[in-house]
């Protein structure tokens, strides 16, 4: 027979002591690997975005003092010649929201390389198209082509650069956009002074080529950008929806439609008031203007330094004040005065578009791309229509009118920055 145990005979075992757990977290597994200021990686991104930036504004720009060569080769008034660069630009504002889309689902860094490289080569052709309808064709082909830098530079450096460097990166690549607007326009006027403006042109693609190979060989590779798969029309407009319910994106859309408003006017029509009397200036020695552009190279980059010392707000107030103060100034007859109020002007666009741009990519916390390309598109918006309603005052009241005008933006773009910082949204 078994014998039961009693309770009182057990003998109870006593429990293994409990291990030790520590729990350790890898803060590198999530965390971004952001380029920082001061790095080997931070200097050839800076030069990478610099020749992307000179490029393309170079081959969108370079036509302008073209014009009176394209009418007499082609038979063909001002207005019709006019098309070299408004179509390109027209094509570009629409093709900016089309690659913001196409952009999430491909590599940012081959899209803005192909993108530089195609419009380059498209540039060079033109040199050897002799048919005026084939080669506006071909300017408009441009404009799409050249959708892939503009607003996929700017989403690419709000995602790889450290938030608290984005604005000197940005100012780094705003600048060699200031370089190559400046370069295209006074260096094909000065270029047509020895060669054939198709030469000029096919100068202008080879060196823009070069630019492209220079760009894909020094911009570092993506760490924060992710490879998704294409997504249908509704999740992008879902995307540009939510950008444009955001009161501070709004204010930013907002901005960059009147920066640029100011700016391209003014330059638009000041070309036309010093081809006339008493100023007489030839096409060439008009296109030398142009040079104030490297101010406002040095201006985007020095609101990249005042943006860390002083609040957003101000450094967008000081680019409207000084778009203000510079368009008072050209209403004096000294063409001194003229070319010191023309140099305040872009000082102030490039300081202003700077602290703008950067703050889209600081304020937008997904759908980047997205954001970037609401941003350029309402940028180009503010090229196109106000530049048209300018020609109409110039016609109508002459420059005093242009300089209301213009004056009357600048107030409306303070009264912006006020809102903004009233609310506290920068």
């Amino acid at each position: 027979m078994y014998q039961t145990a009693l309770p009182a005979q057990l003998k109870l075992q006593p429990l293994p002591p409990k291990p030790k757990v520590k729990l350790v977290i890898d803060k590198t597994a999530d965390s971004k690997q952001q380029i920082s200021k001061g790095t080997k990686t931070f200097k050839l991104a800076s030069i990478a975005l610099f020749l992307l930036g000179f490029a393309s504004f170079s081959l969108i720009y370079g036509v302008q003092p073209l014009f009176p060569n394209f009418s007499q080769d082609f038979s063909v008034n001002s207005a019709e010649s006019s098309l070299m660069l408004s179509l390109t630009t027209g094509f570009l504002s629409f093709s900016i929201l089309m690659t913001s889309a196409f952009a999430v689902g491909i590599s940012r860094k081959q899209l803005m390389f192909w993108s530089m490289l195609i419009a380059a080569i498209l540039n060079a052709a033109i040199a050897k198209i002799y048919n005026w309808e084939f080669m506006l064709v071909v300017r408009a082909a441009m404009g799409v082509v050249l959708g892939g830098v503009p607003a996929v530079a700017m989403a690419w450096l709000s995602e790889e650069i450290e938030s608290k460097d984005l604005p000197k990166a940005m100012g780094i690549y705003v600048a060699g956009t200031a370089f190559g607007a400046m370069l295209g326009r006074v260096g094909m006027g000065l270029l047509t002074e020895y060669v054939s403006w198709r030469a000029a042109m096919a100068a202008m693609g080879g060196l823009c080529v070069i630019a492209a190979l220079g760009f894909l060989y020094l911009l570092p590779n993506a760490k924060n950008t992710p490879i998704l798969k294409k997504k249908g029309f509704a999740y992008h407009a879902k995307a540009w929806l939510s950008h444009l319910k955001v009161r501070a994106l709004q204010c930013s859309y907002i901005m960059g439609f009147l920066f640029t408003s100011v700016f391209v006017t003014l330059f638009n029509y000041a070309t036309f008031r010093l081809a006339q009397a008493p100023y007489n200036l030839s096409p060439t020695q008009i296109s030398l203007i142009f040079l104030t552009f490297a101010l406002g190279m040095v201006s985007s980059s020095i609101s990249g330094y005042l943006i860390q010392r002083f609040q957003r707000t101000t450094i967008m107030a000081m680019g409207y004040g000084l778009l203000f103060v510079g368009g008072l100034v050209t209403l004096h007859e000294s063409l001194y005065a003229i070319i010191a109020g023309v140099s305040l002007c872009t000082m102030g666009f490039f300081t202003g578009h700077s602290a703008t741009s950067s703050f889209v990519g600081k304020t937008a916390k997904e759908h980047k791309g997205h954001a970037t390309a609401l941003y350029l598109l309402f940028y180009y918006l503010g090229s196109s229509v106000m530049g048209t309603i300018g020609g109409w005052v110039w016609d109508f009241s002459g420059w005093g009118g242009v300089v209301l005008m213009t004056s009357g933006v600048c107030i409306a773009g303070l009264a912006v920055v006020s809102f903004l910082k009233v609310k506290k949204l920068a």
